[in-house]
């Protein structure tokens, strides 16, 4: 594994590569999904297993597995399990989330969460290697895949979390509802006030009743610097570190 290098995740610490790294929206969707406390979670597309250590970390889930289909990103996370003492605590399964019932049992999971592919197949500008088009494009999965994967692993009430664009909030509600996943809340993250919302954090959850909580906006940045609610997320770790940070 070339180009892997280890940084401190506060009480923890991670290794990355140039290729399977992490940016400001993996640590969003861990704050929001770690607001509530799960004993068995599942990470989908995990790439280096960022959201699990911080989960983890923060101590909002027992135990995690975390499932990844790129080979050289499983074997980071593989990684950051030894590097962390994390044997029995999280699990990395180098698999592909639509075989799912393959590999995890059905129904025995409180959370899922995951960071998905936000582009389809084909839009926008190609990423220049073949790992970042599969973390940024719909290369090997679809939403609807997903939704799929989590409906199968989730117990009744169990929650899905995941963050998007905005531009795909009705392909989210429209997947989830199919799968009897009812969209429960949703956070809009923006830069700064004045600016279009970038990102969106979604929870839905399994067999809930219809009803959708807004929360108010979470602001990256206030005054040219980091918001004081970004800087409790990122806690003891505020380095600019993987993408968009």
């Amino acid at each position: 594994m070339a180009n892997i290098k280890k940084e401190p995740l506060g009480k923890f610490q991670i290794y990355v590569s140039d290729e399977h790294t992490f940016g400001t929206d993996a640590v969003l969707l861990a704050d929001f999904a770690g607001k509530k406390l799960s004993k068995n979670a599942c990470d989908l597309g995990t790439g280096c297993g960022i959201i699990p250590l911080l989960l983890l970390k923060n101590g909002s889930v027992e135990k995690i597995s975390g499932v990844e289909i790129q080979t050289p990103a499983a074997e980071i996370a593989s990684k950051n399990v030894e590097l962390n003492g994390l044997n029995g605590a999280f699990t990395v399964i180098n698999a592909d989330l639509k075989e799912i019932k393959s590999v995890l049992p059905n129904a025995e999971f409180d959370l899922v969460t995951c960071n998905p592919p936000y582009k389809a197949d084909g839009a926008g500008s190609q990423n220049s290697s073949e790992a970042e088009r599969i973390a940024r494009h719909e290369v090997k999965c679809v939403f609807g895949d997903i939704v799929k994967a989590a409906k199968h692993l989730l117990k009744f009430g169990g929650r899905l979390c995941v963050c998007h664009r905005p531009e795909r909030l009705t392909d989210i509600f429209t997947e989830m509802r199919a799968n009897s996943i009812e969209p429960k809340v949703l956070r809009e993250v923006i830069q700064r006030e004045g600016k279009e919302p970038w990102l969106v954090l979604v929870e839905g959850k399994v067999g809930g009743k219809n009803g959708l909580t807004v929360l108010p906006p979470l602001y990256v940045e206030k005054d040219g610097i980091l918001s004081d609610e970004m800087l409790e997320i990122y806690g003891d770790y505020k380095e600019n570190h993987g993408r968009g940070i």
